[in-house]
């Protein structure tokens, strides 16, 4: 490769790399604006569930969860404004340096074309295009100057309209800059508020534990009474899976101790369509928050103490339905001493439980479509909270409901 052609390849490259990064960028920009209105909606969601429930008394450890959940959503809207207005920032910078570039690109052509009319009109003095054709010697030379006058007068026009489109591109910049450096402010301001939104649940949060403090032992007795309650409830599920399984592999004419589903060819097909649909299922509620996550977690008051969490725990509002994530057949509605009305619904070999309803509309046998009203969620008189527990889980194997329904 000669050495104008190395140069050719460089400047394609260049440009390739530029238009890849600057894609990128504004994809990137794209991204972090979806979310940041995902935090906002989330911001909404709990200020409309708090504000439902104003008139009630929450427990001091509801009151603590809510604040933990606000905090965080909090941290990271204010995390993603401020990747949003740092990228507006390179933005910015990027197109301060085109806009300079452009315009000394600009000065030097304006300089070109203006020597190049000063020639144009000193040859038009000195000699008339056509005593130039005509003092040719021979018809090759005569049509050579032909092909000259017009090249000439060509480039006069390209660099003409390339000056108008680099002032357009330039104009184009300048005004993207402009809204660039709006949005950023906007951003900036949006921020603050943000914050100081933060500072705020943060001074309540406070509050709260410094009242908890005093009297940390009852809550700590309370936070174990709780855990051991949901292992108590979660005990029991476990055996219901089994004896499904067994019930199921049975029916089969398949080993009544394993621990794993005897598939029809229906219900491998099933689980397959319920695998395939992994980070898009619906929620189990039209509307809520996600209060207490899934794992193994330290508690928010007394951090020595874990909880371990089979499920998630959503926040919704009073008298929400509750549905099934997925199409499915109910295997049990399940009722506890002093535990709220659980139902199972089996998928292929993937389970899914929606816990604490005060009504069902299913029972056990029935087949459900996805999105399908199953009940509602029970509502404490007292506090006011409508929590739904929701669990999935492969077998008896449980899974993070993060991974499974959409944007969770």
């Amino acid at each position: 490769m000669n050495s104008k052609g190395t140069y050719r390849f460089l400047v394609l490259l260049v440009f390739c790399l530029y238009c890849g990064l600057g894609f990128s960028q504004n994809n990137k920009q794209k991204e972090l604006e979806t979310r940041r209105q995902e935090l906002r909606r989330e911001i909404q969601k709990i200020n409309e569930l708090r504000s439902e429930n104003k008139s009630k008394e929450k427990s001091q450890l509801s009151l603590i969860e809510d604040f933990n959940y606000k905090i965080s959503v909090l941290n990271n809207l204010i995390k993603v404004t401020n990747q949003q207005a740092n990228l507006i920032t390179r933005e910015i910078n990027s197109n301060q340096k085109k806009i300079s570039n452009l315009r000394e690109e600009l000065k030097q052509l304006k300089e070109d074309y203006a020597a190049m009319i000063v020639k144009s009109y000193k040859s038009k003095n000195q000699q008339s295009r056509i005593m130039f054709l005509l003092s040719s010697n021979d018809f090759k030379q005569a049509y050579k100057r032909l092909q000259y006058i017009k090249q000439y007068s060509n480039h006069q026009k390209k660099q003409g309209e390339t000056i108008k489109l680099k002032t357009a591109e330039l104009q184009d910049i300048n005004t993207s800059l402009l809204k660039q450096k709006e949005d950023k402010q906007k951003l900036i301001a949006e921020n603050k508020e943000t914050q100081k939104s933060l500072q705020a649940e943060r001074n309540q949060h406070e509050v709260i534990m410094k009242s908890i403090k005093k009297n940390i032992n009852r809550y700590t007795t309370q936070i174990k009474k709780r855990q051991q309650e949901a292992n108590r409830i979660d005990a029991e599920i476990d055996k219901i899976i089994k004896a499904a399984i067994a019930k199921s592999n049975k029916k089969a004419g398949k080993s009544t101790s394993s621990k794993t589903f005897a598939l029809t060819p229906a219900g491998r097909a099933l689980a397959k369509d319920f695998e395939s649909n992994k980070g898009k299922l619906d929620w189990p509620v039209k509307k809520g928050i996600v209060k207490v996550r899934y794992g193994t977690q330290p508690h928010p008051i007394n951090r020595s103490l874990t909880i371990k969490s089979n499920g998630v725990r959503i926040a919704t509002e009073k008298n929400a339905k509750v549905r099934a994530v997925f199409k499915g057949e109910v295997i049990a509605v399940h009722r506890m001493k002093n535990v709220n009305p659980i139902v199972i619904i089996r998928h292929g070999n993937y389970i899914t439980y929606y816990k604490n309803l005060s009504k069902v509309y299913v029972k056990e046998g029935d087949n459900v479509n996805t999105k399908q009203d199953i009940g509602e969620v029970f509502t404490n008189r007292i506090t006011g909270e409508t929590i739904l527990s929701f669990s999935i889980s492969k077998e008896s194997s449980t899974q993070n409901p993060a991974s499974w329904i959409y944007k969770m």
